[in-house]
C-alpha cells in the first residue's frame, strides 16, 4: 500500500493577518500621526504647511510594504475623519477633507501602498538605500499628483497654477525621501524578513 504525503496533496494556504501585523499597523498609524502634529511650515500659494506627514507615510510603505503600509495609512485617516487631532495643524474632523490639502492627505495610504510594493519587489535582501529612494519618490510622485488635483478643485485654478502651488513642496519632500531610503534600508537589514508576507 502507497501513501502518498499530505504536503504534497494538500493545497498551501496563506495565513491572515498575525497580531504582530496588526500591532505594526497601529504603531506605524501612529508614527504618522506624530509626524503630523510637529509643526508646519507654511509655503507657496496653496494655503498647504509642510510638515514631516510624507515622510511618516513613505517610511510606513518603505518598511511594512504594500498591504500594511495602506492599512496603516487609512487608519491614520479613520482616527482623523473621527474626530481626534492627528491631521495637520492638530486639526481633526472630516474637514481637512474638503480642504486645499485634501487631495494630499487622501493619496496617503495610495502612496504607502505603491512605495511599498517597489520595495517589495526588489525583496528585502537586495533592498539598498538607492532602491528605497526610488519607492519613495514613486509615491512621493503620486501624492504630488493628488495633491495638485485636489487644489485645482479646491481654487478652481488652472493646472499651471495648482502646480506652482505644489513646486515649493519638492526639494524638502526629495530631501524626505533620502531619509526614508536610510531609515528604511537599515530596518530591512535588521529584520529581512519584515516584507517575507506583506
Amino acid at each position: 500500500m502507497t501513501m502518498t504525503a499530505p504536503s504534497e496533496t494538500a493545497p498551501s494556504s496563506r495565513p491572515g493577518f498575525s497580531p504582530t501585523d496588526l500591532a505594526l499597523v497601529a504603531a506605524f498609524a501612529a508614527l504618522i500621526a506624530a509626524c503630523s502634529v510637529v509643526g508646519g511650515i507654511p509655503v507657496g500659494g496653496g494655503a498647504v504647511d509642510i510638515t514631516l506627514q510624507t515622510f511618516g507615510v513613505l517610511l510606513t510603505g518603505a518598511v511594512l510594504g504594500p498591504t500594511r503600509g495602506f492599512l496603516a495609512g487609512a487608519l491614520y485617516l479613520g482616527i482623523g475623519a473621527v474626530g481626534l487631532p492627528v491631521f495637520a495643524g492638530h486639526s481633526g474632523g472630516l474637514a481637512p477633507f474638503t480642504s486645499s490639502s485634501a487631495g494630499y492627505l487622501i493619496s496617503f495610504p495610495f502612496a504607502a501602498a505603491l512605495t511599498g510594493l517597489v520595495v517589495a519587489a526588489v525583496g528585502a535582501r537586495r533592498t539598498r538605500a538607492w532602491a528605497v529612494f526610488l519607492a519613495a519618490v514613486a509615491g512621493m510622485v503620486l501624492n504630488h499628483a493628488c495633491g495638485i488635483v485636489g487644489m485645482k478643485l479646491y481654487f478652481g485654478v488652472g493646472w499651471a497654477t495648482a502646480a506652482a502651488y505644489d513646486a515649493p513642496f519638492w526639494f524638502v519632500d526629495v530631501a524626505k525621501d533620502l531619509l526614508v531610503a536610510i531609515v528604511a534600508a537599515e530596518v530591512h537589514r535588521a529584520f529581512p524578513r519584515l516584507l517575507s508576507r506583506r
